[in-house]
């Protein structure tokens, strides 16, 4: 169960691929261990990275998804400067991981002290990779979140 009693789970993809989903609150132990979500763990069972990601908040993407990621990054220009800075910003952060015999994940001091990490955590789907936020921080942004009209607005302006 993820918050508010809601079942929440991992869908497939037409690739067989499954999508990250939903949201859950785990303790953050003393060593700096965070369970993952057992709907997660079968899509991180062939090795996980973390990394640094946008919003102050990490990202656990699967071997797969951060080999396409990397692939993309390296199909920046590298003359661009944004382009170098993103790719710092997210390769000089990234850890591999492995989740332990009991679901867990060792997040690194260096990246717990850079997202304010401590206690607890968020760990959140966000289609191909997992977010792990501050509640805090969490609670801020899905505050931002709730006013569909907004959204929509944005959305169209994507093109979505």
């Amino acid at each position: 169960m993820g918050l508010g009693g809601f079942t929440t789970c991992c869908t497939r993809r037409g690739g067989g691929d499954s999508v990250f989903t939903g949201e859950y609150r785990h303790t953050i132990d003393g060593k700096g261990r965070v369970a993952v979500p057992v709907r997660f763990r079968a899509q991180l069972d062939g090795g996980a990275f973390v990394s640094r990601w946008l919003d102050n908040c990490l990202a656990v993407f699967p071997r797969a998804a951060w080999d396409e990621l990397a692939a993309k990054v390296a199909a920046l220009p590298t003359g661009n400067a944004t382009a170098r800075e993103f790719s710092r910003f997210l390769f000089g952060s990234a850890f591999e991981l492995e989740i332990d015999a009991q679901g867990r994940l060792l997040l690194p001091a260096t990246l717990r002290d850079w997202s304010g990490l401590e206690g607890e955590a968020m760990v959140v789907g966000a289609r191909d990779h997992a977010e792990i936020w501050t509640p805090k921080r969490w609670d801020g942004y899905r505050g931002t979140m709730d006013s569909s009209d907004a959204l929509a607005a944005q959305l169209e302006g994507l093109g979505f």
